[in-house]
């Protein structure tokens, strides 16, 4: 039986969120080129596609902390510290795939508000499918002590509060109605 370390989870599932973030990217170029083309079935289909992927997105945050928060205080937030980062306020923020997804949904504002109908049950889906991704994100963090403090980047204000806060913001982006 092949046994991991806290860090191994961390790093190895961080990857596999951010591979499905880049599948997630390019599925909502795509989308776009077809609501443009109004080939509403590949526009569905991609759609689907990145629902799945904000799905699959989510399940690899549950992943990414799955052991102990002991484990966390002790081996993964000081990977995540100055000198063993560059940068003294590290965060998920600053990666090439989260500016990436929201220049895209930034882009896209226009044509989740003027849906063709036949996709609106299908952005609902896409929609829940990011609410559950910042529910799992916010579990994690939970676990971790960010319902207690802040995060690496934002110290004086609770993780859990701030991720709440960017995670209504995004959801405008995407849902002019994000649920409260």
């Amino acid at each position: 039986m092949i046994q991991t370390n806290s860090l191994q989870t961390w790093k190895g599932f961080h990857w596999a969120f951010f591979i499905n973030i880049q599948g997630l990217i390019i599925c909502l170029q795509r989308f776009e080129k077809y609501v443009i083309e109004e080939d509403i079935p590949k526009a569905k289909i991609e759609l689907e596609t990145a629902t799945q992927l904000m799905l699959a997105s989510g399940a690899s945050m549950q992943l990414a902390g799955s052991f102990s928060r002991q484990e966390y205080e002790n081996t993964i937030r000081q990977t995540m510290t100055y000198p063993n980062v560059r940068s003294e306020n590290f965060s998920g923020l600053m990666s090439w795939e989260h500016a990436s997804s929201i220049q895209l949904w930034k882009k896209l504002k226009p044509i989740f508000e003027n849906l063709p109908s036949p996709l609106k049950p299908h952005h609902e889906k896409f929609v829940a499918a990011y609410f559950s991704l910042l529910n799992a994100h916010k579990e994690v963090c939970k676990k971790f002590g960010g319902d207690e403090s802040g995060s690496i980047r934002f110290g004086s204000t609770k993780a859990v509060d701030t991720l709440e806060k960017f995670g209504h913001a995004r959801a405008k982006l995407i849902n002019q109605d994000p649920p409260k």
